[in-house]
């Protein structure tokens, strides 16, 4: 197998799940999970020398348990003269995450939405006095480098031209902004007006206090309010959080478009994930 490429349905299928077993199956060795580990935090690609003086094994042991990690595309091997370099296979960040969704059923599609709302959260639509607020949270987004692609804050002017007037939301707790939501259309054709792009952004002070999952419930229901009919969202796979409060949220995954886009001169993946409004499931 080279990349690490999987598809998504209502119900794991049998190649699917052949192809997951493979993988689990090669990491039913403790020491290639410890081989694993130890390429995927490197910095460099290393050799199998420094590997077996690393993990305290034998050359042939190591030499023998990287060849099974690259046979099934968790490690990726280069040979330079004697020496061969090995480094972990980019694809594989995602995919082994992403298989192990998909078995768990995290990936199916669920209902809309959480009850247990926090209190002191409250939501409220945007107003022209909230732009500060909203373009500052937008960089501490973007200073986390697992939000979005864009590396400045876009202008007002193109915000406010895009997103769509009646779904922009602010959470504030204790009268402060907390966070916001904004949906954008994803295209000018008639018969895609029910179709948007969603953003939800919540300020660096007050993360982990259910402000995304306030503003996420905000947005569903006034999608499916005001005749919306699908969400969508692309979300880097490195974000396990945003992953998770989407899926709560109704949202479901269509599949990892690898290399999408270059954020800081990267490649990147993104997740992509959509939601029906209830009358259109």
């Amino acid at each position: 197998m080279g990349r690490m490429t999987t598809t998504v349905s209502p119900t794991l299928g049998a190649d699917e799940a052949t192809t997951y077993a493979d993988w689990f199956a090669c990491l039913a060795e403790p020491t290639r999970v410890r081989l694993l580990h130890a390429v995927a935090v490197a910095t460099k690609p290393v050799t199998v020398g420094e590997l077996t003086e690393q993990l305290g094994i034998s050359q042939s042991t190591c030499s023998h348990h990287v060849r099974k990690l690259a046979d099934v595309g968790f490690v990726l091997l280069k040979k330079e003269g004697t020496t061969t370099l090995i480094t972990v296979n980019a694809a594989c960040c995602t995919g082994l995450p992403h298989a192990a969704d998909a078995v768990m059923g995290v990936l199916a599609p669920r209902g809309c939405c959480p009850a247990d709302l926090p209190a002191d959260v409250t939501v409220r639509a945007m107003t022209t006095q909230d732009w500060p607020a909203v373009r500052r949270i937008y960089a501490e987004g973007i200073a986390t480098g697992d939000a979005t692609f864009e590396t400045e804050v876009p202008q007002r002017q193109t915000l406010d031209s895009k997103w769509l007037p009646e779904h922009r939301w602010i959470a504030e707790i204790d009268g402060e902004v907390a966070g916001w939501a904004a949906a954008t259309p994803v295209s000018t054709r008639d018969c895609y007006r029910g179709v948007a792009e969603t953003s939800v952004y919540v300020g660096d002070t007050f993360r982990g206090r259910g402000v995304g999952k306030v503003l996420l419930h905000k947005q569903v229901t006034a999608a499916d309010a005001g005749g919306l009919w699908t969400l969508q969202t692309a979300i880097f796979p490195e974000n396990r959080a945003s992953l998770a409060l989407h899926h709560a949220a109704g949202f479901r995954t269509l599949g990892v478009r690898e290399r999408i886009a270059q954020h800081h001169g990267v490649w990147r993946d993104t997740v992509f994930l959509e939601r029906r409004a209830a009358d259109q499931n």
